[in-house]
Formats: C-alpha cells, structure tokens, sequence
C-alpha cells in the first residue's frame, strides 16, 4: 500500500467494509468488495432517482475533515457538491433523493466520520505526547466567575 502504515492499513479496511455494509453486499476481497460496493450503491441511487424525486440537501460540517470525506462521498457515488457564493465553506449543497440520504449517504458518513475522527484524534495524541508534552488532562476548574470580559482569539498580555 505504498507509504502506508500499518495502522492506516488497518483504518482503511474499516472503511471499505462500512461501505460494503451500506452496499449490502457480502464480497469479501479487500480493494475489490469496496469497487463493487461501490457500484451498487451508485446503481441503487440510478434506481432512486426513477422513482423519487431528487431534491436539494443542504449539509453544514462541523469541520474541514468532515468536509473532505463528505465531499469525497458524494463524489464517488456520481452526486456533484456545490455550495453558493456566500454560503459557509462548511457548506455542501447536493440535489439527491431523500431515500439516498436516509438509507445510505448519512448513516454512511456518520460511521466513516466516526471512524476516521477516532483515528485522527488518537494519532493527534500520539505526537503531541511524544512532541510536546504528555499531560493529557483538561485545564484546573476554579471556583467563582472570572470578572474580566471574555475574549475571543488570543491575547498576549
């Protein structure tokens, strides 16, 4: 796999048997069953959009990792994101049938958000731990209210 290590090897099998989960498939093989998983859902959503009408969906991500796997989703089911001038970057339009949403696409990005977010916060941890420092708690909670404003941002007094 290229400059993969092992525990992204082992995240990436995760992810292909999700969408072979939502593509209701049970081939095994690993680059194969994700392929034909794949293909089935898109030709579930071809079936979809016969019967049902599609209809504009508008997404707001919490964050730009969640952005990038929701896009590439979309993207590899044939769908076309997009977002209007002025709308959040966060934003992701999308004209798609209802029952795609709710059958496949949501509940399929939900455990894929799930699982690529779990990773990412355990290799966070990792280097900050080895390049920074160890201490995982959260900051000291004192009794009383601070009397000073809030601030938003930073503030080097």
């Amino acid at each position: 796999m290229g400059n993969v290590s092992e525990e992204e090897a082992r995240l990436i099998e995760k992810l292909r048997k999700i969408e072979t989960l939502f593509a209701r498939t049970t081939h095994s093989g690993e680059r194969q069953a994700a392929e034909i998983a794949a293909e089935r859902i898109r030709q579930r959503l071809a079936h979809l959009e016969k019967t049902e009408a599609a209809i504009e969906f508008r997404f707001s991500l919490v964050d730009g990792w969640s952005k990038s796997l929701f896009i590439a989703l979309l993207r590899r089911y044939g769908l076309r994101p997009y977002r209007y001038s002025g709308q959040r970057r966060t934003t992701v339009m999308v004209k798609v049938t209802p029952s795609f949403v709710n059958e496949v696409l949501w509940p399929e990005f939900h455990e894929v958000n799930r699982q690529l977010y779990s990773h990412l916060e355990a290799v966070t941890r990792r280097i900050i731990d080895e390049a920074i420092h160890r201490d995982h708690g959260d900051v000291e909670e004192r009794a009383g209210q601070d009397s000073r404003p809030a601030h938003s941002g930073i503030s080097y007094d």
